[in-house]
């Protein structure tokens, strides 16, 4: 259950880092420190569980594949809301 609750936590966190390290670098998608954040952790424990289905509890249950299913669902996620927000934004 430790296990668990410490492999949620570095998704959490991870994917709040990648949240605004990917709205550093897409600024035109960006949603903001505390936007970014949010989609961040969203995506941050929606990608280490998708890695973790996808590739089975083994191969990323370590943390390098922990970290990196997170920052990558974080960065998805940010993205995606970014596009979302200004399609929304251009139509106003």
């Amino acid at each position: 259950m430790e296990g668990q609750i410490a492999s949620w936590a570095i998704s959490l966190i991870t994917g709040a880092v990648g949240g605004n390290i990917a709205g550093t670098l897409f600024k035109d998608l960006s949603l903001g420190t505390i936007g970014n954040t949010i989609a961040g952790v969203v995506g941050g424990g929606g990608g280490g569980q998708i890695l973790s289905a996808v590739l089975g509890s083994g191969a990323s249950g370590s943390l390098v594949g922990n970290i990196a299913g997170s920052v990558v669902g974080s960065f998805v996620v940010m993205v995606i809301v970014g596009l979302i927000k200004n399609a929304i934004a251009k139509k106003a």
